[in-house]
């Protein structure tokens, strides 16, 4: 029996429809990749639920400590691994770089867009340090599993505006510190390939690039607990291993 004339209505409908779905999801795909490439790079506040109550207070007060601390030389720019500086690596800090009036700005939590947000609301103004270390990115792929070029493409744009605020002071450009127990960890995996495009902005003029992982792991590549109890901030100790690991460095760029 031959279909009805609703039946193949319906059809033409149903067919009509899937045609303009398909047609609409093929003009908004790019348009959201495009958007989805800007995050790493469009600067903006911090907006996690966890966070939201301190954010801003840390860095009104990041602020006043820089006026008080004077003639700073040393600045600390990323994310929770830097923001620990001030807690327990907060001894070390003063031990190795109480000398240079270190600024420490890392916030937990923050992404490359979230820098660009710090130094677009005066952070690193007035100031005119030494040096510069800069260590970000691991949130990029932790929060939302970015790309590797997106996120190089943030921290390209973190170098620049420094550039921009900063003329005079090197830029210690630090790997992303490792993370997960194994290399083959999908997340590690995203912040070496992200590693590897950055090394490329060193000019070895004004910035300078270093990658330490190697302080941190096995031979085998392995991340063991005893350094990172979360596979991914590093433990108490860990902080003058850092600081070890840089000062050949950081002494030749503070010294120019």
């Amino acid at each position: 029996m031959p279909p009805s004339k609703t039946s193949q209505e319906s059809l033409t409908t149903i067919t009509i429809m899937k045609y303009l779905l398909l047609t609409l999801a093929l003009l908004i795909t790019p348009a959201l990749a495009k958007e989805d490439a800007k995050l790493s790079t469009t600067p903006v506040a911090q907006t996690a639920k966890w966070a939201v109550k301190w954010w801003m207070p840390r860095h009104e007060a990041k602020l006043k400590e820089k006026e008080a601390l004077g003639d700073v030389q040393l600045v600390f720019l990323g994310d929770s691994i830097t923001h620990a500086w001030d807690n327990k690596g907060k001894a070390t800090l003063k031990d190795n770089y109480a000398s240079y009036n270190a600024l420490n700005l890392g916030f937990s939590g923050d992404r490359t867009e979230q820098v660009l947000w710090h130094l677009d609301h005066g952070e690193l103004d007035v100031i005119k340090p030494k040096a510069i270390v800069i260590m970000i990115g691991t949130n990029n792929a932790g929060h939302r599993k970015e790309e590797s070029t997106k996120t190089a493409a943030g921290i390209k744009a973190i170098l620049e505006s420094v550039q921009k605020k900063q003329p005079q002071a090197k830029v210690l450009l630090l790997g992303i510190f490792p993370r997960g127990a194994t290399s083959d960890d999908p997340l590690r995996q995203l912040t070496d390939g992200t590693n590897a495009i950055i090394k490329d902005y060193a000019d070895n003029k004004r910035v300078f690039y270093l990658n330490i992982n190697d302080k941190f792991l096995a031979k085998d590549g392995k991340l063991s607990r005893t350094v990172m109890a979360d596979l991914l901030h590093p433990n108490k100790s860990q902080y003058q291993v850092w600081a070890d690991s840089i000062a050949p460095t950081l002494e030749v760029l503070m010294a120019d």
